[in-house]
Formats: structure tokens, C-alpha cells, sequence
């Protein structure tokens, strides 16, 4: 039996340090073999968000030792891995640097070569870690840094439907835990207070919701949250503008992902409809429950990541590894971080004042 590549994988785009080692079975498909994420959430909490700097001097601090304990949790030696994959952008530069430099370093110690990752290809690639899907496939990418519908064709193979035209989603729930006072890092919280609050006491904003086909806007209901905050008054209060925030991502979510279903089924000959939904927010449970009820009646098939692999992890980095060092698409140790980079590079940009959507 022939030698199953062993890919590790270096993430540092933003605030969480983390390596892996992922290879295949006999059926060609990924297995994870270790997975280790070093969060900086006491980092960070007491400046309610990230410190680019702070965040890029943790990374040079720990990644040394997160990828030695990947390795050693593999059960594998330095000399079986096959290639380093690090992810080169999007995100913040300082912390991207740190990963790139030092998968960099790693593939030239070893003489192993090295595979540049995107790490929105991560997200969009995730649930192939534990499901079985062909292409194309409907991506509803939602995270801290990004929002978009995407056609995904196959590997390196994406068409944007639609995006943001201000900010991703998961700012817009920081933002709203921001603004009723939890702890940093507050996003995941939203759902947990949204159990205990009335979701009809607000009536929130829903920006774009009739126009713009299947672009976002999350601008207008941040500013509306911002209002409405400042006259809270008690603990109920902020239970129920969290549970009034909640139902609106989701209606807004629900109807632009019917506006994406029809585009998608437009533009695509597809043998089985599927939607897959990747990326932190991915993790919210509520969401997850309204698009799979959404897909049931619209007869997709609804496919989402473990919860611990929607947050930022390496595996999913190793994983887009081994699927490019199997077709030897290799990169140059001078391959630069990118703190943009779009998965649809042909897409037209569409963020910021004057944005025209009809």
C-alpha cells in the first residue's frame, strides 16, 4: 500500500494560533490527526476586540510549541510529513506573517514543499473534513470577517452570488455584545441571552432586505442596536434586544438564501441541491436550526462542519493542503500574505459609500 501524504497545516490569521495534521484514508478522504488551537481570548477581552499587535506577539510566542504538540498528537515524526501548508490571507497582516514565516521556515528545514493557503478556501472546503459532497455546491459563508454566497465549483473553482456591502455578520454580533455589555469575545453570547428575551419587543432594521438580490448589509441594524442600547434599563431589556437581534439575522438570512437558491439553480447544472454553511457563525445553533428547515422545504441538502471546526483551526488549512499537494500545486517561499484576498478575484468590489444595489 502506498505511502498516504501527511500535510501540516499552520493558521494564524487573526487571533488564534493553532497547527495540524491531516492525511487520507483508502477512500481519499481526509482524516484529522491532531488539531490544536491556542485561543487569545484573555489576550484581547479587557480592549472588547483584537489588537492586531498583541495578537501577532502571541502568535510569535506559541506557535512554536502548538505545532510541536500537533505533531507529537499525530503519533507522526518530522520525517513523514509531506508538505507544510500555511494560510497566507485573508486577514490581519502582522498575524498572518507570523504562520506564513514560519511554515515557510518549517518546509525549508525539512525540504518538504510549501502550499499557500486562502482561508476563506478553508472555510468553503470545512465540511469535506466530515462529509461527502460534489461539486458545485451553494456556500453561505458567515464569519467575523466575512459574508458571502458562493458557487463552489471544485477546488481553486468559486463564483460570488453575493457579499456584504459593509460588514460580515459576526462584527455585527461582537458589536451587538458590545453594546449590551458582554465580555469579549460576545458573539457566541447573542443566542445564550436570546433564550431568555421577548424577540417581538424590538422591531429592528433589515438593510437590503428587498433589494441587491442576495447582498448583505448588517451597517444599518448595528446602528440600531446602537440606539436602542443606550436606553436600556434593565437585565430583561438586554435579553429581549438580544433575542430581537437573533430573529432578524435570521429572517434576513432566510430570505436572501432563498434569493441564493434561485441564483444558484440559474447558473448551475446541479444533480443534488446543496447548501453548505461555513464559518463562525456557523457554530450558532439557532441559525443552523433555520437553515435546515429552510433547506428541507426548498429540497436541499443542508451540510454544516463540527461546531469545532466553524471557528479559525488548522485543519481545515492541512485539509486545502492535501487536496493541492495531490495535484502539485506548489507554492514559492516568497509567496506574499495577502490581507485581501477574495476567493472570487473576478467578482466586482462592492463595499463601501455609493454602492448602488438594485
Amino acid at each position: 500500500m502506498s505511502k498516504k501524504p501527511l500535510i501540516l497545516g499552520i493558521e494564524s490569521s487573526c487571533d488564534e494560533t493553532a497547527a495540524s495534521l491531516v492525511t487520507e484514508n483508502c477512500d481519499g478522504n481526509p482524516v484529522i490527526l491532531s488539531n490544536v488551537i491556542s485561543s487569545q481570548t484573555d489576550v484581547h477581552k479587557n480592549f472588547g476586540g483584537v489588537v492586531p499587535e498583541l495578537a501577532a506577539r502571541s502568535h510569535i510566542e506559541k506557535i512554536d510549541l502548538i505545532v510541536q504538540k500537533a505533531i507529537e498528537q499525530s503519533g507522526k515524526k518530522l520525517g513523514d510529513i509531506d508538505a507544510v501548508a500555511a494560510t497566507a490571507g485573508p486577514g490581519l497582516i502582522v498575524c498572518l506573517s507570523v504562520g506564513l514565516s514560519f511554515g515557510k521556515a518549517f518546509s525549508a528545514a525539512i525540504d518538504k514543499p510549501f502550499i499557500a493557503v486562502n482561508h476563506l478556501e478553508g472555510h468553503a472546503l470545512s465540511p469535506l473534513l466530515n462529509s461527502k459532497i460534489n461539486f458545485p455546491y451553494l456556500l453561505l459563508l458567515i464569519s467575523g470577517g466575512h459574508s458571502q454566497y458562493l458557487s463552489v465549483e471544485g477546488l481553486g473553482k468559486y463564483k460570488r452570488l453575493g457579499t456584504t456591502i459593509d460588514d460580515a455578520l459576526g462584527e455585527a454580533f461582537d458589536k451587538t455584545a458590545k453594546l449590551l455589555g458582554i465580555e469579549f469575545p460576545g458573539g457566541p453570547q447573542i443566542e445564550i441571552l436570546a433564550k431568555k428575551g421577548d424577540s417581538e419587543k424590538y422591531n429592528l432594521p433589515k438593510p437590503i432586505f428587498n433589494k441587491g438580490g442576495c447582498n448583505l448589509s448588517f451597517a444599518g441594524l448595528k446602528t440600531a442596536i446602537l440606539l436602542i442600547s443606550k436606553k436600556i434599563k434593565t437585565e430583561q431589556d438586554k435579553f429581549n434586544l438580544a433575542a430581537s437581534f437573533q430573529k432578524t439575522i435570521e429572517e434576513i438570512l432566510k430570505k436572501k438564501t432563498e434569493i441564493a437558491f434561485n441564483k444558484f439553480e440559474t447558473q448551475n447544472k446541479i444533480k443534488e441541491k446543496v447548501l453548505v454553511t461555513a464559518g463562525g457563525v456557523a457554530a450558532n445553533k439557532k441559525i443552523r436550526s433555520m437553515l435546515t428547515a429552510l433547506c428541507k422545504e426548498k429540497n436541499y441538502k443542508s451540510v454544516f462542519p463540527p461546531i469545532e471546526l466553524c471557528g479559525d483551526n488548522a485543519a481545515m488549512i492541512a485539509m486545502v493542503g492535501l487536496e493541492k499537494f495531490k495535484l502539485k500545486q506548489f507554492n514559492n517561499l516568497d509567496h506574499p500574505a495577502k490581507p485581501r484576498w477574495p476567493l472570487d478575484e473576478d467578482a466586482a468590489f462592492l463595499k463601501g459609500a455609493g454602492v448602488r444595489l438594485f
